[in-house]
């Protein structure tokens, strides 16, 4: 029996031992990428899974590294819970700054970072541990890592883009406002030029509209014809003084027509009707005259 349990002790020794290279599935939020302004809380998350044993433990480690710098380890969590902080961040202001918390055990960390300043600005990376026993040692199993990019905006460059931001929209409204005066004042001068070509034309159609026409009927001559002319007056003459002048101007009666006999057997009468359409033509002329006259009295 001894020698049984002494081969096993030896052959159990011999194997090998457990590996070490699994990798765990860590991932930082928010990222990769993050700004915050000056004064502000900054929660980092820190997301685990993939674990290889349910009762492994996990230690937590963040780092931090300025651009152009190492990476420092800031605090650790131990994987008994522990948190435990280094080099300058084991401060006091540090300490009361920087917050290491386990929200869901074995897959959420969180890590808090109160009243920003420049001087946090940098890469935070947050890795991840698997550990166990085996054969009474603490064994790492497996491990992760990622990291996020944290900006902190001071507030004078803060308030210097928004001052910068507010000049721009109000260029911009200020160029908005002038083109605006511009199409008003246009839009008032071509409503004052039509309003100023319709009085125009209302007041010539009101000229044109006083001018009347009249016919005045000649005394017909001794062939028996009628003849009428055309008469305008003045726009401007006040209507009394056309009605006088109406009735003073209105020609005289029209004689009765004289009786002209049935036959005409005188070949001798043909002289004396010429002579009458001659006198007829020249009496027509004689009133058209006076009617001439007339217009241009008036």
């Amino acid at each position: 029996m001894r020698l049984l349990a002494l081969t096993a002790a030896v052959l159990l020794a011999r194997a090998p031992a457990p590996e070490v290279c699994g990798a765990l599935n860590v991932t930082v939020s928010p990222g990769p990428v993050v700004d915050y302004l000056e004064g502000e809380n900054a929660t980092l998350l820190c997301h685990v899974s993939q674990k290889r044993r349910k009762d492994s433990l996990l230690a937590v480690r963040w780092f931090f590294a300025r651009p152009d710098a190492q990476e420092v380890l800031m605090v650790k969590m131990t994987k008994l819970r522990m948190v435990q902080y280094y080099g300058n961040f084991s401060r006091s202001a540090y300490r009361q700054r920087l917050r290491l918390l386990e929200q869901r055990r074995g897959t959420l960390y969180t890590l808090s970072v109160l009243t920003l300043r420049p001087a946090d600005q940098g890469h935070y990376v947050c890795k991840v541990q698997e550990i166990s026993k085996h054969r009474n040692k603490w064994t790492a199993w497996s491990n992760g890592s990622s990291a996020t990019e944290m900006r902190v905006i001071s507030l004078k460059a803060s308030e210097d883009s928004s001052f910068e931001k507010k000049k721009e929209t109000w260029a911009f409204f200020e160029d908005l406002y002038v083109y605006a005066v511009l199409v008003c004042c246009v839009g008032i001068l071509s409503v004052l030029l039509f309003t100023l070509t319709i009085i125009w034309q209302s007041l010539f159609s009101k000229r044109k509209s006083r001018v009347r026409h009249y016919l005045v009927k000649c005394p017909q001559n001794s062939s028996g014809e009628t003849v009428t002319s055309v008469t305008s007056l003045a726009p401007l003459q006040p209507k009394k003084g056309k009605r006088r002048k109406e009735k003073a101007d209105v020609p005289p009666a029209v004689p009765a027509k004289a009786p002209i006999a049935a036959t005409f057997h005188k070949p001798k009468l043909l002289k004396p009707q010429r002579k009458v359409a001659l006198q007829g033509t020249w009496n027509l002329h004689s009133v058209c005259g006076v009617n001439a006259q007339w217009r241009a009295e008036s």
